[in-house]
């Protein structure tokens, strides 16, 4: 072949590919719409604090775990304030989870005052406690701020121990303690600051090892199974019914990063928000707290995107 022939041949492919990525990134951007008008305007004497999670529950209305009084601010689907609770029972809000059965878990790491979790309903009213406020420990039943909880269909939770102890810790259904694993590392198996995780419907723990720049898969005795780096720095992670794992990053890529929670094949990306946790509705809305802001704002706030 020409050498001029097999050059320009080389460069339109090179042309092809690149307008194909950027289609393909303008569609996967185009997916999501943010919606300026929600939520709506707080009344007056509470303000927006850091928003380190949001959740849902089953009847369709969104949380904010902020970090203001009152710490958990419950919405309904168009975006009004409908009540609020928790103030008597964390410092600092952090990781905020519902469960299968229609409960949630909420995680307090304030170093002084913290170091529990909490499970409790749709209106606030504990459960259960695990964890002594204000003591740190690498214990059965103590914690050293904890990120996050995720619960499995049989009841059995496992706490990720993340932002000093770099341990997941596994309880049955009544918080007796079952088993942990993990240290401060970067081999599989351990972690540097596991910030997030989630059950998938194979029952397969995720944890979003956040300093180490990646998504690690485990089965529910900890045995290691594989791990994604395409999701970013994971801070917070969800998956919708649709089988979509949806990862929060305000570090590194700054937005929701998308894609298959079976195999981690990235489907799309969205940005103008720069998240720590993020929540998808029935609807395929996506709704995303935001604590630093960055180069997206200043942070405080949640936001929701409207699925085209």
């Amino acid at each position: 072949m020409n050498p001029i022939n097999k050059k320009f041949k080389s460069l339109v492919a090179a042309t092809l590919l690149l307008v194909f990525t950027l289609l393909s990134n303008f569609a996967s951007a185009a997916e999501y719409v943010l919606d300026p008008d929600w939520p709506k305007p707080l009344p007056d004497g509470i303000t927006w604090g850091q928003v380190p999670n949001v959740t849902i529950d089953q009847d369709g209305f969104i949380y904010a775990f902020h970090r203001a009084d009152p710490p958990v601010l419950k919405f309904s689907p168009d975006g009004e304030l409908v009540e609020t609770f928790g103030a008597e029972w964390v410092s600092t809000p952090h990781g905020f989870r519902a469960t299968p059965e229609g409960t949630m878990w909420a995680t307090d790491y304030n170093r002084q005052t913290g170091h529990t979790i909490t499970k409790f309903d749709t209106t606030g009213r504990i459960l259960l406690r695990l964890g002594a406020r204000g003591f740190a420990g690498v214990g059965p039943n103590t914690f050293d701020g904890p990120a996050d909880v995720a619960q499995a269909e049989n009841g059995n939770f496992f706490v990720a121990d993340g932002h000093w102890n770099n341990r997941i810790v596994k309880f049955d259904k009544t918080g007796r303690y079952l088993m942990e694993w993990g240290q401060r590392g970067s081999a599989q198996g351990e972690f540097d600051l596991p910030h997030t995780i989630v059950i998938d419907r194979r029952g397969r723990v995720l944890v979003g090892d956040r300093s180490n720049h990646r998504i690690q898969i485990f089965d529910q005795d900890g045995g290691y199974i594989t791990e994604w780096d395409q999701f970013g720095w994971p801070s917070g992670m969800f998956i919708d019914d649709n089988d979509i794992l949806y990862v929060a990053d305000y570090q590194s890529l700054r937005g929701v990063t998308y894609g298959s929670a079976e195999d981690g094949t990235v489907i799309g990306f969205i940005e103008g928000s720069e998240p720590e946790g993020v929540v998808v509705d029935a609807a395929g809305n996506v709704y995303t707290g935001e604590v630093t802001g960055g180069e997206g704002g200043a942070g405080s706030i949640m936001r929701k995107f409207i699925k085209q």
